[in-house]
């Protein structure tokens, strides 16, 4: 390989184009074809009857759900938004409560929060695995705080043993987002069992996908009925059901086709294989990394088994010559797709200018909000900082890697890093 850095004007270690992530075969074309012979692409009804609960397929892909993650109920959904909003309404939620919630996640974690006119605080990360910290947790609960809902994020569980101790001190409830995590073990347990409510994204650019589509996982028969409740048009069905808590049943069609569960069934029995394909590349990435100074690698251990759905990196800066930026621009003139950044929710504008319903920053401005909640830079210092100079990442579901393109991976980073101080100079 020549050794001079591409951004010097040398060769790229990468020349080719990495072939998408793509988990559908001719397993989902077959069964897609049968649900569309048999005419039935949605079975539900908006109303209090055997087809409440949805069609063969929505109800045998649930039960397979149940079986895998070993739960008493995992309700379907047709979005992780969706499952979100239905988690967040089924455990009793009331306008002005506030659940603490991580800047580090999709924004939907924290709009579902504001959909019940609740109130988001935002609780900052760890150095090292990117999930809410438990001692920042603490220090923001208030009296007002109602839940905590804590984020798996790229692949790793959060410390939820922590998290559920500490719930039970303050008589919180708990959801977990684990969105990126499916099939990811803590404890002995998948991730997102262990508390009141969680559940799994089936997006198109996750470990599995129904294109779009959820999983809400539960052991609590009240809650589970309640998102039921809630994923279809609950307040007409209450009255004929027998419904006496009725407190956020409000109509949605939150629905998943008979076509989505179909596709579900068939993808949940790749889940494990994937994992393992995931788990094998960070292992090569691991061992080929482990020796550049300043770069932190992801964790996974025994207690905690990451399904890498991003293999996460994070800079050491005081140990290293130059900034994230150059060694990213380095990375990615050697032909390496990675990224740099995340997000963080809190400085959004809609949470920067408080303006959610209407423009006069409902609910902040009004009295269901029983305490001025800060969403100013500094409140997370440590997701500030990951954002602003230290995150980078490899998408290890954005494509189908094999072993040789991982090792072209570890190449460009290893030459990279060979020439930092000539990247110095260059800067």
């Amino acid at each position: 390989m020549n050794s001079k850095l591409a951004i010097l004007g040398g060769e790229k270690s990468i020349n080719k184009k990495f072939k998408p992530y793509n988990t559908i075969g001719q397993e989902e074309i077959d069964a897609v074809t049968e649900v569309m012979k048999t005419g039935v692409l949605s079975k539900f009804l908006g109303c209090w009857d055997d087809d409440f609960y949805g069609g063969p397929k929505v109800q045998e892909f649930e039960r397979k759900c149940e079986d895998f993650f070993q739960v008493r109920h995992a309700i379907s959904v047709n979005s992780w938004t969706s499952g979100l909003i239905a988690a967040v309404g089924a455990i009793g939620i009331e306008p002005g409560d506030e659940v603490i919630v991580s800047p580090w996640t999709m924004t939907a974690s924290v709009t579902a929060i504001l959909n019940w006119n609740a109130i988001p605080v935002f609780a900052d990360i760890e150095k090292k695995t990117f999930n809410i910290d438990i001692k920042s947790v603490e220090k923001n609960i208030s009296k007002y705080t109602k839940a905590i809902m804590a984020i798996d994020m790229f692949g790793r569980s959060c410390d939820i043993k922590s998290i559920m101790k500490l719930a039970k001190k303050y008589n919180l409830k708990v959801i977990t987002d684990s969105a990126q995590s499916p099939g990811a073990m803590h404890n002995g347990q998948y991730a997102g069992t262990h508390s009141d409510i969680g559940g799994y994204s089936l997006n198109y650019h996750k470990h599995i996908h129904t294109g779009e589509g959820g999983v809400i996982v539960t052991n609590d028969d009240s809650l589970a009925e309640r998102m039921r409740l809630i994923r279809n048009h609950g307040e007409a069905v209450v009255g004929d059901k027998g419904e006496e808590n009725i407190n956020n049943i409000i109509g949605y069609n939150f629905r998943m086709g008979e076509i989505e569960a179909a596709i579900g069934i068939e993808q949940l029995k790749k889940l494990p294989n994937l994992i393992t394909k995931k788990q094998s590349f960070a292992r090569r990435l691991n061992e080929g990394l482990k020796d550049l100074i300043g770069l932190n690698l992801p964790i996974s251990t025994k207690d905690s088994l990451n399904v890498y759905y991003v293999y996460g990196m994070s800079l050491d800066l005081d140990l290293l010559p130059v900034s994230r930026e150059e060694i990213h621009a380095a990375l990615v003139a050697e032909g390496l797709i990675i990224g740099k950044t995340f997000q963080n929710v809190h400085l959004m504008p809609i949470y920067q200018k408080k303006i959610a319903y209407g423009s006069s920053g409902f609910p902040w401005s009004s009295e269901i909000c029983k305490r001025e909640v800060s969403y100013d830079k500094g409140i997370c210092p440590i997701a500030e900082k990951m954002q602003d100079e230290c995150f980078l990442a490899i998408g290890l579901c954005n494509f189908d890697f094999d072993e040789s393109d991982i090792d072209l991976i570890i190449g460009a980073f290893q030459k990279v890093w060979k020439n930092l101080d000539k990247l110095k100079c260059f800067f």
